[in-house]
């Protein structure tokens, strides 16, 4: 981290207006809300980062795009926020376009920004982490939305307005973590699952995680893929028109995509989905690891594809959507199935 004084960080941001705002943030090693921060009272307004305020404001805003992303997955999504659940340890925002798991702990900082870009002033209120990195952001679409912007400024504005802001240090993913001496544990608790969300329950038990359980649990529970299957998935899936569940998150929050897949752009290291209200941007470079697997539930097999970084990180995961009326499972389960195994075993 460098000593940099907000002012020095304004005229760099002067200097470089057109880079990304993550991207002059690495550049300059700072994060990307000490950055913001530089700007309170330029632009930027220091709010309370609670997502039960921040939820609230985004609900006046009409229509908006949702972005989370991680180190190497950015997914963006156009809808209304709405049905908003709060929850002291979990919470949720529930409609058919937005749709979020939110993980309060994790939402630290927060500003409503406003920035003047070439297709004019651009309003986006930004969550970040303890260290600094982004958790959530909300885009605003609609001019009319200008009167709940005021609103939200005069409602939920910090009584301080501060330029520098002091991070903590960003905390590494954690590497996968197996316990080979309760394999046998962990293969008979996974066949009683009844529902997905028992699995990382089941590997806290173990004291493992999601990512050891997989190098560990061997046939018929999950199936290690080469990085390339990710593509052939994301090519199977708009070919065939059938709904998936695509789910990016961080530590403080989880954003899902329930939908087809339409227009695929690679473009150097990135893959990216530009469907209409639909945005994703891979970074395939970052995939170290991509597992097949199932996991048994009241509803029949959860059949998903999960990717991790070289950290051990989860980048995405894909389930087929079994919605009554609109269930995508089988086609998802054959597409699945016709992905390649990868040659050599995965580490143990």
């Amino acid at each position: 981290m460098t000593n940099l004084t907000p002012d020095d960080i304004r005229a760099a941001r002067a200097a470089d207006s057109k880079i990304r705002a993550r991207d002059l943030a690495d550049k300059l090693h700072i994060t990307e809300a000490q950055l913001v921060a530089a700007h309170v009272g330029r632009g930027a307004t220091a709010v309370v980062a609670h997502p039960d305020q921040i939820m609230h404001a985004a609900a006046t805003f009409g229509e908006t795009m949702a972005l989370t992303r991680n180190n190497s997955c950015v997914h963006e999504k156009i809808g209304v926020y709405d049905n908003y659940h709060p929850g002291a340890h979990a919470a949720m925002v529930l409609t058919e376009e937005i749709d979020l798991r939110i993980f309060p702990s994790h939402w630290r900082h927060a500003y409503l920004v406003e920035t003047e870009t070439e297709a004019g002033l651009r309003r986006s209120m930004q969550v970040f982490d303890a260290a600094g990195d982004a958790v959530h952001k909300v885009f605003l679409r609609e001019e009319t939305a200008s009167l709940a912007w005021a609103e939200a400024k005069a409602q939920i504005a910090l009584p301080d307005q501060e330029t520098a802001l002091t991070v903590a240090a960003r905390q590494p993913a954690e590497a996968a973590k197996s316990d080979p001496g309760k394999l046998d544990i962990l293969r008979k608790e996974w066949v009683r699952m009844t529902d997905t969300h028992q699995f990382l329950r089941l590997t806290s038990k173990l004291k493992m995680n999601r990512l050891g359980a997989y190098r560990i649990a061997g046939a018929p529970f999950v199936r290690a893929l080469p990085p390339q299957a990710v593509n052939m998935m994301l090519e199977a899936v708009r070919d065939r028109q059938i709904e998936i569940m695509l789910f990016v998150g961080n530590r403080g929050c989880i954003q899902i995509h329930t939908g087809p897949l339409h227009t695929l752009k690679p473009m150097g290291p990135w893959q990216n989905v530009m469907d209409k209200r639909f945005n994703l941007h891979l970074r395939e470079d970052h995939i170290a690891e991509v597992w097949a697997v199932e996991k048994p539930t009241q509803r029949g097999p959860a059949v998903s594809v999960e990717a991790f970084d070289a950290q051990g990180m989860l980048i995405f995961q894909v389930f087929g959507l079994g919605k009554e009326g609109r269930d995508s499972r089988p086609v998802w389960r054959e597409i699945v199935e016709d992905l390649p195994s990868l040659e050599v075993e995965a580490a143990q």
